[in-house]
């Protein structure tokens, strides 16, 4: 079972405060998917992880240093070593930026347009900074302690690369982008509607109606048979059991999968497996 041992006073509301997570979890592997809503420092103290942006996998080792910019939706596998997984996370909410912004006069000034997940180059500054959390990941800290390590590190960040200004004190909210190609990379990721019509720039109406005019039919019959298809060739063409690939399409459970699958093709999943 994963555990999370959060030393922000206030992490149910991620939105106006930062928060210093450490994660950990014994077993072997864990997996799920998430939406960064907030900008992520994170570091492996132990084990592996697998990332997935869209269609894009990146690898993290144990001692690696990740950034994860905010408005992204994830899958995840993490992997133990010697039974354990554990890491360090900093979500750097917009609130804390822009009171940041206002205090040095930090401001974007330019387009950053790099992956959505960077690798930040280890060194002393970024190694003594998260030595200088492990003391208060055992135990609530007080808010305004959390408020300067997180703007410590935001500091740290822009003097490693400098380009990250333009990521950190972005405020925009997503822009109208691409509906097709946005879902086609997105398809398998479980969100509700309304993430995916912030995510591509458009109220939930305009997703809907946007939606309808490229795809001829709503976005929930569209994503069904998406899933569905993408399913049937996992099982039938690359031989893969049903059990391992309707959480991965972004179904909740084995019986929904299997219902809507006999129901789309006439016959149950594991009468082609087997």
């Amino acid at each position: 079972m994963e555990c999370k041992n959060d030393i922000s006073e206030k992490p149910k509301d991620a939105a106006k405060g930062p928060r210093i997570v450490l994660n950990t979890y014994s077993g072997n592997t864990i997996e799920g998917e998430a939406f960064v809503a907030d900008h992520i420092f994170s570091y492996i103290l132990q084990g592996k992880q697998d990332v997935w942006l869209a269609n894009q996998k990146h690898t993290y080792q144990e001692g690696d240093f990740r950034f994860f910019r905010r408005n992204q939706l994830t899958k995840y596998v993490k992997s133990t070593t010697n039974g354990s997984f554990r890491s360090i996370a900093v979500h750097i909410d917009q609130y804390t930026l822009k009171e940041m912004s206002e205090e040095y006069g930090l401001k974007a000034d330019g387009i950053y347009s790099a992956d959505a997940a960077l690798m930040i180059q280890s060194g002393p500054l970024l190694e003594g900074f998260v030595d200088s959390l492990k003391p208060y990941l055992q135990q609530q800290t007080d808010e305004r302690i959390v408020a300067l390590k997180t703007k410590e590190l935001v500091l740290l960040l822009i003097q490693y690369n400098p380009a990250l200004r333009n990521v950190l004190f972005d405020f925009t909210e997503p822009g109208k982008i691409d509906l097709e190609a946005f879902m086609n990379s997105h398809y398998r990721y479980n969100v509700t509607m309304d993430r995916f019509a912030f995510l591509t720039g458009r109220s939930l109406s305009g997703f809907k109606r946007d939606f309808e005019k490229k795809f001829h039919t709503s976005p929930g019959k569209w994503l069904l048979r998406k899933r569905l298809d993408a399913a049937r060739f996992m099982i039938e063409q690359r031989k893969e059991k049903p059990s391992d690939v309707y959480l991965d399409l972004g179904f909740e459970d084995l019986s929904h999968f299997s219902f809507a699958y006999k129901k789309e093709f006439g016959y149950a999943p594991n009468k082609k497996y087997s």
